[in-house]
């Protein structure tokens, strides 16, 4: 049996810790919020940074808010070939020996030594949802995308949490090859 989930296309981002924010902004900086974003709680800033390695640069990659107890960079696999450097698939918060990076702010340079990911694909739900779906926390779904270019994603996380309102996330490389957009369906069920 499959269920209907809207689409978010996730565009590169990072997020940070307290500690790294003072570093990049300075001491006691506050993130300005410019726009809502589909998870509660969650928004885009003004701010943005550059992220360098030897080999490369992005420019004014978005800081998303609210803080976190880890700085984390958000990649999509396009992007680690711009910056030529191998990035692991992760889900988010998890990013002990990951790739490192530089990370140039207005005010200062972080030189992270582990923080740059792709994310896991993952379905946002609340535990409502879960239990009218049959999911649980962590569980894996498999996720097929119609259209003019159908797919099927496989080993999709189910992430649960009273915070969450439905949703898929994908990085922009899996919407783009899927020709979806933020906003689109697509629908899942138990891998």
């Amino acid at each position: 049996m499959s269920f209907k989930v809207p689409v978010g296309i996730s565009a590169r981002h990072i997020h940070l810790s307290r500690e790294d924010l003072d570093v990049l902004f300075g001491k006691g900086y506050e993130l300005t919020p410019i726009k809502d974003l589909s998870q509660p709680g969650q928004f885009a800033s003004a701010e943005q940074v550059d992220l360098v390695t030897e080999k490369g640069s992005i420019n004014k990659v978005r800081v998303l808010g609210p803080l976190r107890s880890k700085t984390q960079v958000e990649l999509a696999f396009t992007d680690a070939l711009k910056l030529k450097i191998k990035i692991p698939v992760r889900d988010s918060g998890d990013v002990e020996g990951s790739a490192g990076i530089k990370v140039v702010g207005p005010e200062g340079t972080l030189d992270l030594k582990e923080g740059a990911i792709a994310a896991c694909r993952h379905i946002h739900m609340t535990p409502a949802e879960a239990e009218k779906f049959g999911f649980k926390d962590k569980d894996i779904a498999k996720v097929t995308v119609t259209g003019e270019r159908k797919l099927v994603f496989d080993n999709v996380i189910v992430r649960v949490s009273d915070n969450y309102k439905l949703e898929l996330h994908l990085d922009t490389d899996e919407g783009n090859a899927a020709l979806i957009n933020t906003g689109d369906e697509a629908e899942f069920e138990k891998a």
